[in-house]
């Protein structure tokens, strides 16, 4: 597929995914799919760097029409299914495309102002960040979701600890994640799992941890800020925390202010899960509505 030769403003690297539902049927996910996507519609030319199964890049432009692509061919693209039970997910990676390497990034990229590192299946090695050219006033952030799961024989996904943790933090301007994700390593006590995110924060300069409707909690140098979330009619939350990745980074580029950048990724997180998959990703126009709505 043909890649533009100018940088995007907003570049996600990290692996589209399938997404397997219940009938056999799959929509396509990925944080770097919700991200630029995000991006793209608060007006930002945005790009992806992956590598998927050559029946799906023939059909990725169709799907993300305004996204530029720089996409390996792969025998296979990254698939999930998820099941539940009794309130609980089952995680299974059906299949894994190949790790991503600074050679699939288009040299002209790497000037990108926002580069997102957004892995879901230890795609990104870590020593991928440590080559990455910084300019002057850019952003390097990453969701590190895809750093903290590892996947036995059956596929099933399990927690396992970002060991590279420390050595990629101080890389960062940003790491955006879950406060969920880090449960798993805290016993399920909040408190513990507080208190790593405390740790870690003090190794980059911002860390946000989101909550869902509890809102987020933003650390500047392991100092604590919490905002809340905005009201929402929840019909699907997927990809949400990709969304307020995407919104928060793009509005602290243009703003250098990370308190409002906080509320308006709350704001436009909330407009995300009151639709289905990328269809929840909203306009100029419904954020601008839902940010007057209310004083946060």
């Amino acid at each position: 597929m043909s890649i533009p030769a100018q940088s995007p403003a907003f570049l996600a690297i990290g692996h589209v995914t399938r997404d397997l539902l219940p009938d056999g049927s799959f929509t396509l996910g990925g944080t770097v799919t919700f991200a630029a996507l995000t991006a793209y519609h608060l007006g930002l030319a945005s790009g992806i760097v992956t590598c998927a199964d050559a029946t799906l890049l023939a059909d990725l432009p169709a799907q993300l029409p305004p996204i530029a692509l720089a996409a390996r061919p792969a025998p296979v693209t990254t698939t999930f299914e998820n099941s539940y039970a009794e309130g609980f997910r089952t995680q299974y990676l059906r299949a894994r495309a190949p790790q991503l390497a600074l050679s699939d990034i288009p040299p002209a990229w790497l000037a990108a102002p926002i580069v997102l590192l957004a892995p879901l299946a230890q795609e990104i090695p870590p020593t991928l960040p440590l080559h990455l050219p910084r300019q002057a006033n850019s952003l390097l952030a990453a969701t590190p979701q895809g750093w903290l799961r590892r996947w036995d024989a059956d596929g099933r996904v399990w927690p396992t600890p970002w060991q590279e943790a420390e050595r990629l933090l101080p890389l960062l301007d940003a790491l955006i994640l879950s406060h969920d994700d880090l449960l798993p390593f805290a016993d399920n006590q909040r408190a513990a799992a507080d208190a790593m995110l405390a740790e870690w924060s003090r190794h980059v300069p911002l860390l946000v941890a989101t909550d869902g409707r509890h809102g987020a909690t933003l650390f500047e140098h392991g100092t604590p800020s919490h905002f809340p979330a905005y009201p929402a009619t929840e019909v699907d939350p997927t990809g949400a925390g990709d969304v307020f990745a995407a919104a928060f980074l793009v509005h602290l580029y243009q703003h250098r202010d990370p308190h409002a950048a906080m509320n308006f990724a709350n704001c436009v997180a909330s407009l995300s899960v009151e639709a289905p998959g990328i269809a929840g990703i909203p306009t100029w126009e419904q954020i601008e509505r839902r940010l007057t709505s209310r004083t946060p």
